[in-house]
């Protein structure tokens, strides 16, 4: 089975009660987190980074799949990090947790018969109270770089697939009720919103789950999601 859900900043309670709640799983069972997940949130610094904790999330009888957010290193950037084959794709992942797995921003998961891209990143609105370099990095956003492998990948797809994976969402589709008060939106980077918002119009899909904003609900077949948990 294939499950769904939205940011975790390091609290995994509601995973823990969840797995516990489902009992039967096994590591063929995939957890899709839509980023912002926190075991990368110290990057390449593992006397900071939660050793136990990722050592207990390795003990979860399901498989994390993790999105790539704005409250995390790149794992590509982390030296413990590796490059393999998974579900159809390219991954990364330590040898050491088998089971914690993040996405490639590009590639295109077989997920019970459902072909899955993943697009990761978002700007920080908080990034003026973090630490360049240690708990906040400036590649947190799709490089132009990335924006290509995902536009060339879409292209050999003709334009199709039945899932996006995402971090935030196209920009028509901004939840704006979740907006904070206390920040202008003038100055928060929607550059990589605006650049969804062109993949969306030419790409045919079912369903497009994103996190980011701390709400679950639905827009047309753009799906938030933060502590709800999906059936993909």
């Amino acid at each position: 089975m294939i499950y769904i859900t939205g940011d975790t900043h390091r609290n995994f309670d509601r995973i823990y009660d969840f797995c516990e709640d489902l009992g039967d799983t096994t590591t063929d069972d995939v957890l899709v987190i839509l980023g912002d997940v926190g075991i990368n949130f110290f990057g390449d610094y593992p006397e900071a980074d939660d050793y136990v904790l990722k050592a207990e999330l390795a003990e979860l009888p399901i498989a994390l799949l993790c999105i790539h957010g704005n409250h995390e290193m790149r794992p590509e950037s982390i030296s413990t990090y590796e490059e393999t084959e998974w579900r159809g794709g390219v991954v990364y992942w330590e040898p050491e947790f088998p089971n914690l797995i993040f996405a490639k921003d590009g590639e295109i998961y077989d997920l019970e018969g459902k072909r899955c891209i993943a697009i990761g990143g978002a700007d920080s609105i908080d990034k003026f109270k973090r630490v360049r370099g240690i708990d906040w990095w400036d590649d947190e956003q799709p490089s132009d770089e990335i924006k290509f492998r995902v536009e060339e990948r879409l292209e050999k797809e003709n334009w199709r697939v039945d899932v996006v994976f995402s971090h935030t969402c196209p920009f028509q589709y901004q939840p704006r009720e979740t907006f904070l008060f206390n920040i202008d939106d003038r100055y928060v980077d929607k550059s990589t919103e605006e650049w969804l918002d062109k993949i969306e119009e030419k790409l045919t899909y079912s369903e497009w789950y994103c996190g980011h904003y701390h709400t679950d609900g639905r827009d047309n077949n753009i799906i938030f999601m933060f502590t709800d948990f999906r059936d993909l």
